[in-house]
């Protein structure tokens, strides 16, 4: 297995340290870095997160991080990012 980023999650990255960044530069650093380490995890156990129905017949799961959500899709020996919430954000 291997991890990929879309250019969304790599957006949504970027939009979270823009944010925390104006309050506590430190603090959006730390969290981006949490985000990105995150996902590492995914390579021993892809299934870990909840799977997303509504996607089918794409598999598409969630994992909770803090109070950020990670979207992904595993497609053969890819995991592919997808995007990244703060659970507060309106989506």
């Amino acid at each position: 297995m291997k991890l990929q980023w879309t250019s969304k999650a790599l957006s949504d990255l970027s939009r979270f340290y823009e944010f925390l960044a104006l309050v506590n530069p430190s603090a959006a650093a730390r969290t981006v870095q949490s985000l990105t380490a995150a996902p590492e995890r995914l390579l021993d156990q892809p299934r870990i997160g909840e799977r997303l129905n509504e996607f089918e017949p794409r598999e598409v799961r969630r994992i909770l991080i803090g109070q950020y959500e990670i979207r992904y899709e595993i497609d053969n020996s890819t995991i592919y990012i997808l995007r990244l919430w703060h659970t507060r954000e309106d989506r």
